[in-house]
């Protein structure tokens, strides 16, 4: 529809895409001490989710906001008491601008959550024993102008993960490193 009215239109499709229904933006899963899921959330992870992305200008919101929006015809959470979702900036989604109006918070779990695995102790005692910032919002999608290609539009979401990586230095090396910071402790003194 918003095509034929000359509103640019496309359909995106996030793979890992996360189901955050409590909006703490994160998929918690609750384990008791012996690893048996408490199924305490309603947090899921689906394989994939499609939506829309059309090209607004968002007198609302301010020109940073401009450009495309998140549209999502299948909401499976009420907003404002009403079926919809949208429509989100994805420039306010990459940001992390969870604050604004229209579903952001949202939006920006479906790509950007993480996964977290909780030990329940008691009804008032928890901890954190995994998580994973990595698993959602893979591989974010849309179909090529004139192919049957895919465009990838994940860094229209979100920034780069950092990668990690692990480095070996021998004992004398990390000795010496002790030694310059005491140095510049001294100089700054």
């Amino acid at each position: 529809v918003l095509r034929c009215l000359g509103i640019p239109t496309r359909v995106i499709t996030n793979f890992n895409s996360a189901h955050d229904k409590n909006l703490n933006l994160s998929i918690d899963k609750y384990i008791d001490m012996s690893g048996n899921n408490l199924h305490l959330s309603e947090d899921s992870v689906w394989n994939f989710h499609v939506w829309n992305e059309s090209w607004f200008i968002r007198r609302d919101l301010g020109s940073f906001y401009d450009g495309w929006q998140v549209l999502d015809a299948t909401p499976q959470e009420k907003s404002k008491g009403i079926y919809q979702c949208g429509p989100a900036s994805t420039r306010a989604i990459k940001e992390g601008d969870v604050n604004l109006d229209y579903d952001s918070p949202f939006v920006f779990a479906a790509v950007n959550a993480d996964c977290v695995t909780w030990i329940r102790y008691s009804k008032k005692r928890k901890e954190r024993v995994y998580s994973d910032t990595r698993k959602i919002g893979k591989f974010i999608s849309t179909k090529a102008v004139g192919t049957n290609s895919r465009v990838d539009v994940t860094d229209n979401y979100k920034y780069p993960e950092v990668k990690e990586f692990s480095f070996k230095i021998s004992y004398t090396q990390y000795k010496n490193s002790l030694m310059d910071d005491r140095k510049i402790l001294v100089t700054a003194v």
